[in-house]
């Protein structure tokens, strides 16, 4: 239905506002210079755009990425997707705890994990950080006729400090064996450790949170341990210092005491005085609580910033270049039509601009490509309009009725082709990779503004246009 051209007049405004809005907070830097002038002149207090720059990905910005293979041979087929969504959890929140901004950790496939690490320059030290096999343990004491041999034996090995003389002494291997054993209690069943202080003595305490499942078996292994102790291990070492030096090492054997069979799945651990010692103690505990081994990552690869920069200018390029192309072709072949299209196209990249920083969404190469290929989208339903209204004016009806019958009989057409589009666009979202994840999710929010733009903004546009003394000339329409 066309408006009166009041409406027109007042949503061309509304629109021309969306527009100045969203390029400043696109690019705010020239309106905050002009804020401080004139700030500083008038002692006025006009407010600034916030400065924040644009999310880019691992290809534009440059770092690290890897690709592990998770070992899930002892996994139930039922349980893999619960162990992998629990991986990523715990690899996402290892990298956070080293401060690298904007990881992206996702699953692939049925036993992959990809890490991109954006502005990492060593692989070496990402993957030191992420831990090849971090696998946590809690160990129970043996039987008190198996400690008490091993502590026999370890005491009739006093003195001996020759492999010849240990090796004389009958059963010397019983000596070596540790007086724990380990339960059916892993990582897998951690949620996260956290440091509290006791509000009495100020004395630091570990708190452990498991999930559902671990709730059950951490109260079957307390159960059978009331009285006894639980060693915690991570990949066969313990991970609590006692000795007070500051460090975990082998010479820390603490094991803490079960007192009651724990229920609910919390449980504390206290005994520690050293703030210091008890800080990584809960970091080794949320490092080390992978549901199952990651291995070595089995792709290993790094892309330098000076790449990233070369491969975003590029790409920039390639956008204005296209963008360009688009609007000569579209003034050339439907003069006022398209220069009006051509100002919506600028809008809705506008507008487009502005919501990818606001959500925000992380940029790629892909991703970028998506938005290209949203663009040509936009222009296609514009085109739909002007071809429904080229026959309108052909059967001798006015400017306004044309662009009204237009916009009417060229919806089916741009709706159901772009909702074939997000179909696909959403498949490749819920089922692809990082780069295919990103270039769907860009493709996916530039046809819905490029519904908007073609259907609302060129519209108005063309409305205004008509109402006026252009209106009358018919050669600008056709």
């Amino acid at each position: 239905m066309i408006m009166n051209n009041k409406n027109t007049v007042f949503s061309l405004v509304l629109i021309l506002v969306l527009a100045v809005i969203a390029g400043i907070f696109c690019y705010p830097a020239p309106y905050n210079q002009l804020v401080d002038n004139i700030n500083s002149k008038y002692n006025w207090k006009i407010w600034h755009f916030p400065e924040t720059n644009f999310k880019l990905g691992l290809d534009l910005k440059g770092g690290v990425h890897l690709e592990y293979q998770a070992d899930l041979s002892n996994i139930a087929d039922q349980d893999k997707s619960e162990m992998m969504e629990g991986l990523r959890d715990i690899v996402e929140r290892k990298v956070n705890i080293f401060g690298v901004t904007e990881p992206i950790v996702q699953i692939y496939g049925s036993n992959r994990i990809a890490v991109e690490l954006p502005g990492v320059e060593s692989i070496d030290a990402a993957i030191s950080w992420i831990g090849e096999t971090p696998l946590l343990e809690f160990w129970e004491q043996r039987p008190q006729e198996e400690i008490d041999k091993i502590n026999a034996k370890r005491a009739e090995l006093q003195g001996k400090t020759t492999l010849e003389e240990i090796q004389k002494i009958a059963d010397w291997q019983v000596a070596l064996e540790n007086p724990y054993q380990r339960t059916e209690l892993t990582g897998r069943y951690l949620k996260k450790a956290t440091l509290n202080f006791d509000q009495t003595t100020s004395a630091p305490i570990i708190e452990l949170q498991f999930n559902d499942e671990g709730a059950k078996v951490f109260e079957i292994v307390t159960e059978r341990n009331v009285g006894k102790t639980l060693a915690i291990y991570i990949d066969g070492k313990s991970i609590v210092d006692t000795n007070g030096d500051g460090n975990i090492d082998d010479s820390d054997l603490y094991a803490p005491r079960v007192d009651q069979k724990i229920s609910g799945g919390k449980a504390v651990i206290t005994g520690q005085t050293d703030i210091k010692a008890a800080k990584t103690l809960v970091q080794r505990l949320n490092q080390g609580a992978l549901p199952v081994p990651l291995g070595q990552p089995i792709v290993q690869k790094k892309i330098g910033p000076t790449l990233g920069a070369v491969s975003l200018n590029n790409a920039i390029w390639a956008g204005i270049y296209g963008l360009l192309g688009i609007i000569i072709f579209l003034i050339i072949f439907y003069r006022l039509p398209g220069i009006m299209a051509s100002l919506a196209l600028l809008v809705y990249c506008l507008i487009l601009l502005s919501l990818i920083k606001l959500i925000p969404i992380t940029m790629t190469l892909a991703g970028i490509g998506g938005l290209i290929l949203s663009i040509s989208m936009a222009v296609d339903a514009n085109i739909l309009i002007f071809s429904r209204m080229k026959e309108e004016l052909k059967g001798g009806k006015d400017t306004i009725t044309s662009i009204e019958e237009g916009c009417n009989r060229a919806w089916p057409s741009i709706r159901d082709g772009n909702f074939t589009t997000l179909i696909v666009a959403f498949v490749l979202y819920f089922l692809g990779t990082s780069f295919i994840k990103a270039f769907a999710f860009a493709l996916i929010l530039g046809i819905l503004i490029s519904m908007f733009s073609a259907m609302v903004i060129s519209r108005i546009f063309l409305e205004f246009m008509a109402k006026g003394r252009l209106g009358k000339i018919k050669w600008l329409w056709s």
